[in-house]
Formats: structure tokens, C-alpha cells, sequence
């Protein structure tokens, strides 16, 4: 009796923990939704700022939102899976795998702000890219390969070295293996941190602010060579700059109801796409 008293207390603070985090989240989406559903319009998404960003739209922002945070994904994606097939399928186990694990680990938690000041030193002054979108991406891209990384081991270690070893028996080398056995079985996974890297790197102001981040754009961006405009920085600028508080307040509230648009809408691609490769494999 007192064991199952126990477990209800305990499943009842589980379900009590779910909804406050369930609230904090519904809040966040109807505060902004709130105040950024009042300016948006298809003139806000399809034009260029006007008048002190005080008027017209924001989408060389927009654009360039999907510029970086593209490049920043290609950059990471294939230099972090491939470190990840490494780790787990063809490095020797042992001590200083473990400390390069670790150390990926712990990269994840380092500030922003510094990939931001790595960035600036090395792609914008050593490299000499100058301020411009492959900069930016490839600064971010190195802020999500930790995490790409990182959830691409879980992925690969969670297949059973059962199908490995079937693969092998049958004659299959162990890149046949990796490539048509293991990544399948572990497309989910990886897909699960694709999704939150692009969460991260979507919303990041501090790295974009030392390498590509423009204050105002008249156009689009003509090259990867360009400066660019980014709904991150963007918000930032319109809170902190400019002489029409009011207007741009509004503003800057309906680019970040865009923003978790196009957040919310690339998670839920990559979720469809995990969760029909789960009932493929799973």
C-alpha cells in the first residue's frame, strides 16, 4: 500500500512537472503570437525595410535567416557524422576516446559569444572572408557540431552490435555495414539532433554579430561573400537601436513570431521525416 502510494506521488509530480513545462511553453508561443500577429501582413514578409525599419517588411531578413542557418547545417552535418561514425565504429576503445568525447561534450556548453569571437578571428581576419554569410555559416556550423556530434553517437551506439555482427556473417565489409544497416537504424536519432541544432543556430545573435550580420540592408544578398540580414539580429537592433521605441517594439514582436515560424516549421519536417524512417526501422 505505501510502495503504491509512493509511485502515484511520484507519477503525479511527473504529470505536475510536464504540464508547468507544457504552460511555460504555450505562454512563451501566445505572448508572441499575441503581439507579433498585429504588424504581420504580406507586405511585412515580402518587403524590404523602409523609413528607419520603422515601415516596410522584413524579408531580406528572412532570407537570410534560411542562408546562414542552411550553410551552417551543410557545414556541420557531414564533418559531425562523420566524427561520430568514427568515435563509435572505428576508433580503438579506450582512454583518450574517452576524453575526446568528453571534450565534445563539454564544447557544447561553451558560450555563444565566444564561436562568435572565433569566427571573427579566424574566417573574418585570418581566412580573410570578410563580414559575410560564410562566415557566419561556417561559425555556426562549428557552434552545432557539438551537438550534431554528440546525439549522432547516442544514435549509432543504440544499434544492437547484433545487426552489426548478422551484416558481417553474411559477408558485407564494414562500410556496407555502417552505411546500410547501421545509418538507417540510426537516421532518427541523428534527425533528433539536426532538429535541435537548428533551433540553436536559427536563434543565435552573438556569433552572426561578429561575422555576417548586417544593420541594414536596401536588397538581398548576391553572394556568400555578402553581408546579410537576420531575424536574430535584426530583433536585437530594433530593441536596442533607433529612435521610434514604439514602432520598432512591434516590430521586432512580429519578426519573432516569424522566427519561430520558420523554427516550428523546419522541426516539424524533421520530425515527419524521423518519425516515418522509426516505423521503417524501428
Amino acid at each position: 500500500m505505501k510502495r503504491k502510494y509512493i509511485q502515484n506521488l511520484g507519477f503525479s509530480g511527473l504529470f505536475l512537472c510536464m504540464l508547468f513545462t507544457l504552460f511555460a511553453l504555450g505562454s512563451i508561443i501566445f505572448f508572441i503570437a499575441v503581439r507579433g500577429s498585429q504588424v504581420i501582413s504580406w507586405e511585412f514578409l515580402t518587403q524590404v525595410p523602409r523609413s528607419g525599419m520603422t515601415q516596410g517588411g522584413i524579408a531580406p531578413a528572412i532570407v537570410g535567416t534560411f542562408y546562414i542557418t542552411l550553410g551552417a547545417i551543410i557545414f556541420a552535418l557531414p564533418l559531425g557524422l562523420a566524427c561520430a561514425i568514427y568515435l563509435c565504429e572505428y576508433s580503438p576503445k579506450g582512454f583518450i576516446v574517452n576524453i575526446i568525447r568528453m571534450s565534445i561534450n563539454n564544447l557544447a556548453g561553451v558560450p555563444s559569444v565566444v564561436f562568435g569571437l572565433f569566427g571573427l578571428a579566424v574566417f573574418v581576419k585570418l581566412l580573410g572572408l570578410g563580414v559575410s554569410i560564410l562566415a557566419g555559416s561556417l561559425t555556426l556550423g562549428i557552434l552545432a557540431l557539438p551537438l550534431i556530434i554528440s546525439s549522432a553517437q547516442e544514435a549509432l551506439m543504440a544499434v544492437p552490435q547484433s545487426i552489426r555482427e548478422a551484416s558481417l556473417s553474411l559477408g558485407a565489409t564494414k562500410w556496407e555495414t555502417i552505411k546500410r544497416i547501421v545509418l538507417p537504424a540510426a537516421l532518427p536519432g541523428i534527425l533528433t539532433g539536426i532538429i535541435l541544432s537548428i533551433g540553436r543556430v536559427a536563434g543565435e545573435t552573438a556569433p552572426i554579430l561578429f561575422t555576417c550580420a548586417a544593420f541594414y540592408m536596401r536588397g538581398f544578398p548576391r553572394s556568400v561573400f555578402s553581408e546579410v540580414m537576420a531575424l536574430p539580429y535584426h530583433i536585437y537592433a530594433l530593441m536596442t537601436e533607433g529612435v521610434h521605441p514604439e514602432q520598432q517594439r512591434a516590430i521586432a514582436y512580429g519578426c519573432s513570431l516569424v522566427l519561430l515560424f520558420i523554427v516550428l516549421f523546419i522541426t516539424a519536417i524533421a520530425i515527419f521525416i524521423r518519425q516515418r524512417q522509426r516505423q521503417q526501422y524501428g
